[in-house]
């Protein structure tokens, strides 16, 4: 096998089990444990993975995220149920505005029946899907495009999200705890306030499987949401200091086939 055609069996493998060993790795494609060293240092320095003690895995670090091709193809249905529940918030006619993230994508497609509707968004999955709608008019924020998260940052895309207003912003976390949501990165972070700071109501999306992590960037305090939507109940601490507040969680059910 070409160290290309290996590198991209490495991928798709992480795709599946998230996290993989190095003896395993070196085992499967009869290299030895050099080679595969190598090789996650390469994917690593393209952002694709991250190495850990013994091997490499694709689960957020405290300065690491995943690439958006991979998270697009992780965990479905929980991104689904999510997005249904975050419809629930919206009426046609509204402007809303949502962030990047394989979430926030998938939140993007079902928006666009809520018809008609204004979408602004720097996600460019969401742009690539919802342009020339009917019934949809979308704002595109421009910016930087950055390939790992697939969409815009930057002082364009912050100038402009200072002269929009909507009705409610969508943000995704890749992390929780406690009260405070975090991203181990700060371009994003500024944009997510950005679009905070430019909507009448906000709403948080996040995966249940993200609460006890942390990054590098405070992101905001779960209070300062409308809305908070998860698959599961909060930890019972986190929903005990929300309590009394002015912050509703919502718990999405996932769909049976």
């Amino acid at each position: 096998m070409k160290r290309e055609e290996r590198r991209q069996e490495i991928i798709n493998l992480l795709v599946e089990s998230r996290a993989l060993e190095l003896d395993d790795i070196a085992a499967r494609f009869g290299v030895s444990k050099m080679t595969v060293h190598r090789d996650l240092d390469d994917l690593e320095r393209a952002g694709v993975l991250r190495k850990v003690r013994g091997g490499a895995t694709i689960d957020a670090g405290t300065q690491f995220e995943s690439d958006f091709r991979f998270r697009e193809l992780q965990e479905a249905d929980v991104k689904r149920a999510l997005a249904e529940e975050a419809a629930g918030l919206v009426e046609p006619g509204m402007t809303v505005m949502i962030n990047d993230g394989s979430m926030a994508s998938v939140l993007g497609d079902v928006l666009a029946e809520k018809k008609p509707i204004t979408i602004v968004t720097n996600n460019a999955a969401i742009m690539e899907r919802a342009k020339g709608l009917s019934g949809v008019t979308l704002i595109a924020l421009g910016g930087v495009y950055s390939a790992k998260f697939n969409a815009y940052f930057g002082i364009v895309t912050e100038e402009t999200l200072s002269r929009l207003r909507a009705d409610i912003a969508f943000i995704s976390a890749p992390a929780a705890s406690g009260r405070l949501s975090y991203h181990m990165d700060e371009a994003v972070v500024r944009t997510k306030r950005a679009m905070m700071a430019a909507s009448r109501q906000t709403c948080l999306l996040v995966n249940s499987r993200r609460f006890g992590h942390t990054a590098l960037h405070v992101l905001a305090d779960l209070a300062e949401f409308d809305t908070v939507i998860s698959d599961k109940p909060l930890p019972h601490d986190t929903a005990a200091e929300l309590g009394g507040g002015k912050t509703v969680v919502r718990i999405a059910k996932e769909t049976t086939t």
